[in-house]
C-alpha cells in the first residue's frame, strides 16, 4: 500500500510537471509568433555606385538574429525517449494534449527601420517531448521514474534559487547604469586641453602650405591612423560663387569719394594692406552690376518697418542700409526683394556686439545660398545630374560694408557713446545719401570634399549618430574656425578608439563627419545628405554638432532640439567646470546655423550643439553667426590660451555621443516637444482656440508615453526587448512630424517660428 502511494504521489507530480511544460511551450509558440509579426522585412535601398558601404550594406540593413529553440535536447536522457503514464492521470492528460511541439526556427524578426536585435540575452527554455509505446519491463519504469522526479526536483530548485537571488538583488539595474557612466569616464578622461591645442596648431600649419584637397587627405590619414573604420573622402562637383579681380566699392555721389567695403579709400595703398580681406568682403551668389541709387535705412528689415517705410518713399530701384540680426538673412532679404528695393548694404550694428569686440573695421562674407549645390537644388550633384548655370541666387546687388563704412555715409562722429550707453547707427530722415555700389564676382565649378569615417555599432549597427565639423573650403576667408572644430573631433575619435581598441564598441554605428564647402552654404553636408537622403532618414538617430566650439569665452551655449533638451540639461548641471560660466542652466531650441541644418529641417533629425560665447550673444536668436570673419589662430589662442574650453566642449559632446549611441532606450522626451510647441503657439496672435486645445491634447498624450511606455522601457525589471526596438523607431521619429514643407526662406522647416509672417 505505501509502495501504490509513492508511485501514485509520483505519477501526479510527473502529470503535473508535464502540463507545465505543455503550458509553456504553448505560450513561448504565441511569443515566438507575436514577434515573428511585430515586424516586416524592407530590403535596403538601391544606391550610385561609390556610396559606402556602411550606408547600405547587407550588415546593417539585414543583421542576423538567431532565435532557434531546440526542445529535444532538455529532456534528452538514456531510455527516456519512449516514456508514457499508466494511471489515469495520464490517460486524462494525453487525451487533453495536442500534436507534439514543433517549432519551426524563428526566422529574424524585421521593421521598416532594420532588423530586430535583442537588447539583453533570451533565458526561457523549451523542451520537447515525444511519445511511444509504453514499455513493459517495470524496473525500466522505476529507474526512468526516479530519473524524472530528479530532473524536476533539480529544476524547480533553479527556479527557486534564481528566482530570490535576482528577489534580493534589486540594484543589478542601477550598477547597469552606473557601469555605463564609469566607462563614459573612462573614455572622456583622456581629452586633455593640451593635446587638442597641439592638434589645433598643426593644423594651422597645415592650412598654409596646403589646399582643401591636401588637408581632407590629411585628416582622412589622421583618423585612419587612430583606428576608424572606413574613412572615405566624399568628393561633388559643385557651383561656387566668387569675388572678382578686384574689390567691390561705394562711392558717394554728392563728393565723389570711393571706399572700399572695410571703409578704407579706394587707393593702391589700402588695395594692398588687406587684399584678400577686400576681395573676400563679399556676399556670395549676390546680382552683379552697378547701382546709383538712394540709401534708406531700413534698420532690421522686419515686415512692419518695410510696410512703414514704403508709406513714406518709393523704394523702387532704392538701395537698403540693413543691419544684420535678429531675423535670418535670407527670409530679410526676400522681403526686400518683393517690396521692390534694388540693393543692400549690409552691417553689423556695433552695439548688438559685445564689449570686447572691436570690428568696427573689419570685412566679412555672408552666403545667400540657402543649402547645397546651387546648380543641383534638392537633389545630389553627382555624374549624371541635371546641372543649372545660376550665376546669382537674388535679384538684389548685396554687399557686406563695416560699421565705421556706415558712419562715413551717414556722416555720424567716431564717439557715439552716451553715459556709457551705446548709440546704434541710424540714418537721420530728413536726410539724403546718393551712393553707387559695384559688385563683380565670378561663378565656377569646384570640388567639394568630405570626410567620413565609421565605428560600427555592434547591437544596432542600422542606426547611426553623426558627428559633425567641418575643414577649411579654398576660396574662403583665410579663417582658423574650421582647425578648432577639426582639433575638438580629433580628440574625441583618439579617445574612443582607445577603448575600441581595448574591445569595447558601442551598442549604435557612430558617423564621423568634416564637411567641406561649409562657407558657401553647407554645400558639402547639404550635397551628403542628398546622395543618402533614403537611407539617412531611416536610420539616423540624431546629430552632435562641434561647428565652431569657441566663439568667445564668457557663457556655455547649449542648443538642443526639444527632445534633446532634458538630456542637454542633465549634462550641463554635471559638468560644468566653472559655476560663474553657467550660473543657470542656458539651453534654447533656436536655429542652428551651420552643417546640421539639412538634417534638422529636411531629415527631422535631432540635433545638439555646445558653444562657448560671449554674453552678448546669448540674449536671443542673432543671427549674427551668418556673418563669417576672417579669424586667426591669435584670436582663438586668446580666447582660450589653455584650450580648457576646448577640452569642456569635446567632453559634452562626447558624453552625449556615447549616451546616444549607447543606452537601450533612445534618451528622448516626448514631453518637451508637446511643451515646444504649445509655448510656440501661446505666443502668436493668430493662433486659433482649435489649435490650443489640439496642442493641450498633445502634451496630456505625451505625459501619459512618458508614464505608460517611456517609465517600463527604462526599467530593466520591466524592458522587453520586442517593444524596446518599437519604442526607439517611435522615438527616432518624433521630430519629423512637425517638419514644415514650405517654410519662408532662412527659417526653420520643422515648425513655425515667432517673428515673421506666414
Amino acid at each position: 500500500m505505501e509502495h501504490s502511494k509513492r508511485t501514485s504521489a509520483a505519477l501526479t507530480t510527473a502529470c503535473s510537471a508535464l502540463l507545465y511544460f505543455h503550458l509553456c511551450g504553448n505560450l513561448l509558440r504565441f511569443i515566438l509568433l507575436c514577434k515573428k509579426m511585430a515586424y516586416q522585412k524592407v530590403n535596403a535601398d538601391q544606391r550610385a555606385p561609390g556610396h559606402s558601404q556602411y550606408l547600405d550594406n547587407d550588415d546593417l540593413q539585414a543583421t542576423a538574429l538567431d532565435l532557434e529553440w531546440d526542445m529535444e535536447k532538455e529532456l534528452e536522457e538514456p531510455g527516456f525517449d519512449q516514456f508514457q503514464l499508466n494511471s489515469a492521470e495520464n490517460q486524462n492528460l494525453e487525451n487533453s494534449e495536442t500534436a507534439d511541439l514543433n517549432l519551426d526556427p524563428i526566422q529574424p524578426a524585421t521593421s521598416p527601420k532594420g532588423r530586430f536585435q535583442r537588447l539583453q540575452e533570451e533565458s526561457d527554455y523549451v523542451t520537447h517531448y515525444t511519445r511511444s509505446a509504453p514499455k513493459s519491463n517495470p524496473r525500466n519504469f522505476c529507474r526512468l521514474l526516479k530519473i524524472f522526479c530528479t530532473a524536476i526536483i533539480l529544476f524547480i530548485s533553479g527556479i527557486l534559487i534564481g528566482y530570490y537571488s535576482h528577489k534580493n538583488c534589486p540594484s543589478n539595474a542601477t550598477s547597469s547604469g552606473t557601469l555605463d557612466l564609469h566607462l563614459y569616464q573612462e573614455i572622456l578622461k583622456t581629452i586633455q586641453g593640451e593635446d587638442i591645442k597641439k592638434s589645433f596648431r598643426n593644423l594651422v600649419q597645415l592650412y598654409k602650405s596646403e589646399d582643401d584637397m591636401d588637408i581632407s587627405k590629411k585628416i582622412k590619414t589622421q583618423w585612419t591612423s587612430l583606428g576608424l573604420e572606413d574613412v572615405q573622402l566624399v568628393n561633388y562637383s559643385v557651383l561656387l560663387n566668387l569675388p572678382g579681380l578686384s574689390p567691390s566699392s561705394v562711392t558717394l555721389s554728392s563728393s565723389g569719394q570711393c571706399f572700399h567695403p572695410n571703409g578704407q579709400p579706394c587707393s593702391e595703398e589700402a588695395r594692398k594692406w588687406s587684399s584678400q580681406d577686400l576681395l573676400y568682403s563679399y556676399a556670395a551668389y549676390s546680382a552683379n552690376g552697378i547701382l546709383e541709387a538712394e540709401v534708406i535705412d531700413v534698420s532690421y528689415g522686419n515686415a512692419d518697418d518695410l510696410k512703414r517705410i514704403k508709406k513714406m518713399k518709393n523704394v523702387t530701384n532704392q538701395i537698403a542700409l540693413l543691419k544684420l540680426g535678429k531675423l535670418p538673412l535670407l527670409y530679410k532679404l526676400s522681403l526686400l526683394e518683393k517690396t521692390g528695393f534694388g540693393g543692400v548694404l549690409l552691417y553689423i550694428d556695433p552695439c548688438d556686439l559685445p564689449k570686447t569686440a572691436n570690428l568696427s573695421y573689419n570685412t566679412f562674407m555672408v552666403s545667400l545660398n540657402p543649402g547645397g549645390d546651387p546648380s543641383t537644388p534638392g537633389y545630389p550633384s553627382i555624374d549624371g545630374s541635371f546641372r543649372q548655370h545660376r550665376s546669382n541666387l537674388t535679384s538684389l546687388l548685396v554687399q557686406p560694408i563695416s560699421a565705421s563704412l556706415v558712419a562715413k555715409l551717414i556722416s555720424l562722429p567716431k564717439d557715439r557713446t552716451t553715459n556709457g550707453a551705446c548709440s546704434p547707427l541710424e540714418l537721420p530722415n530728413n536726410e539724403e545719401r546718393i551712393v553707387n555700389m559695384k559688385i563683380q564676382t565670378v561663378t565656377k565649378f569646384e570640388t567639394v570634399t568630405n570626410v567620413v569615417g565609421y565605428l560600427k555599432g555592434v547591437t544596432f549597427p542600422d542606426r547611426y549618430v553623426i558627428v559633425g565639423s567641418h575643414h577649411h573650403t579654398a576660396h574662403s576667408y583665410n579663417r582658423q574656425e574650421w582647425a578648432s572644430s577639426t582639433a575638438v573631433i580629433t580628440a574625441f575619435i583618439r579617445a574612443l578608439m582607445l577603448r575600441v581598441k581595448r574591445g569595447w564598441r558601442p551598442d549604435r554605428t557612430i558617423v564621423f563627419c568634416s564637411w567641406g564647402g561649409t562657407a558657401f552654404g553647407n554645400i558639402g553636408s547639404y550635397e551628403w545628405g542628398e546622395d543618402f537622403r533614403k537611407v539617412l532618414q531611416r536610420n539616423v538617430v540624431a546629430y552632435i554638432s562641434l561647428h565652431s566650439p569657441v566663439r568667445g569665452n564668457s557663457s556655455l551655449h547649449s542648443v538642443a532640439s526639444p527632445s534633446l533638451q532634458q538630456l542637454v540639461a542633465e549634462k550641463n548641471k554635471f559638468n560644468c567646470p566653472r559655476r560663474d560660466q553657467c550660473p543657470k542652466t542656458n539651453i534654447s531650441s533656436e536655429q542652428i546655423q551651420d552643417d546640421a541644418d539639412y538634417f534638422i529641417n529636411h531629415l527631422g533629425v535631432p540635433t545638439v550643439r555646445f558653444t562657448y560665447e560671449d554674453i552678448k550673444t546669448l540674449e536671443g536668436p542673432s543671427f549674427l553667426s551668418e556673418a563669417l570673419f576672417p579669424k586667426h589662430a591669435t584670436k582663438i589662442e586668446e580666447m582660450d590660451p589653455f584650450f580648457n574650453l576646448h577640452e569642456t566642449i569635446t567632453k559634452l559632446s562626447g558624453e552625449v555621443i556615447l549616451q546616444i549611441a549607447n543606452e537601450p532606450v533612445l534618451p528622448f522626451n516626448a514631453l518637451d516637444i508637446a511643451l515646444e510647441v504649445q509655448n510656440s503657439l501661446k505666443g502668436d496672435q493668430t493662433t486659433t482656440p482649435q489649435l490650443l486645445a489640439l496642442a493641450s491634447r498633445l502634451r496630456e498624450s505625451a505625459e501619459l508615453f512618458q508614464s505608460d511606455e517611456m517609465r517600463p522601457a527604462n526599467d530593466p525589471k520591466e524592458r522587453d526587448p520586442m517593444r524596446v526596438r518599437m519604442l526607439n523607431d517611435l522615438l527616432q521619429d518624433m521630430e519629423k512630424s512637425f517638419l514644415v514643407q514650405h517654410a519662408p526662406p532662412g527659417f526653420y522647416r520643422r515648425h513655425k517660428r515667432q517673428g515673421f509672417d506666414p
